[in-house]
């Protein structure tokens, strides 16, 4: 899908769910979030909600029945619902284990269904030479299956710690230009899903 499907500016902030797809300790994907966090806030035109996995500490699924019935019975299982309902569009920041993404933000994305469907998804991956093209790779079925739009920017990044430090990523301007030309698609297919979910409650 294009990045210009509408010239209209959205009436209200997109709200954006920031997710950092790893819980290691030392891990580096803390320091990407911010420098992602910290570009988007200074851009502006998004309400961003911060998700650590590592704070939001869901054990692993434990619903009896499966997410598409909404019929949660744990207070975590209904309190990860109402936010990612709440959210418009989604940027996952995710690391490269083993040529695939990490069990936790599988996990993370197993427990719920209809929440994610026909809304936006960025990645910005990183891990070893390929820049986490595997795992990213391996993360693009699972949100196709979770009716999740998954943009075409994509923000990579080889050997990210050679770019992290004391704490901070330091990014190129390669790697800056891409999460601009990804917040800017993610702008243009926020608020036209949002009209296409609208229509469907309609229509429903």
């Amino acid at each position: 899908m294009s990045a210009r499907i509408t010239d209209r500016e959205p009436e209200s902030p997109i709200k954006l769910m920031v997710v950092i797809g790893s819980v290691r300790p030392g891990r580096l994907g803390l320091s990407v979030a911010l420098w992602v966090h910290e570009h988007i806030t200074e851009r502006g035109g998004f309400d961003i909600d911060f998700v650590d996995l590592a704070e939001l500490n869901l054990p692993m699924v434990d619903e009896q029945r499966l997410p598409k019935a909404q019929l949660y019975s744990r207070r975590h299982t209904a309190a990860w619902s109402a936010r990612v309902a709440d959210a418009d569009a989604f940027l996952f920041v995710s690391p490269e284990i083993n040529s695939s993404f990490s069990p936790v933000l599988k996990n993370a994305l197993d427990y719920l269904f209809h929440e994610w469907n026909r809304k936006p998804v960025g990645l910005v991956s990183y891990g070893g030479r390929g820049g986490g093209a595997f795992g990213a790779a391996a993360l693009r079925p699972v949100l196709s299956e979770l009716q999740l739009i998954t943009a075409s920017s994509h923000v990579d990044i080889p050997r990210v710690s050679s770019q992290v430090e004391d704490g901070f990523f330091l990014p190129d301007g390669k790697q800056t230009a891409r999460l601009d030309d990804l917040l800017d698609e993610l702008r243009a297919l926020a608020p036209a899903l949002r009209s296409v979910r609208e229509s469907a409650l309609v229509a429903s």
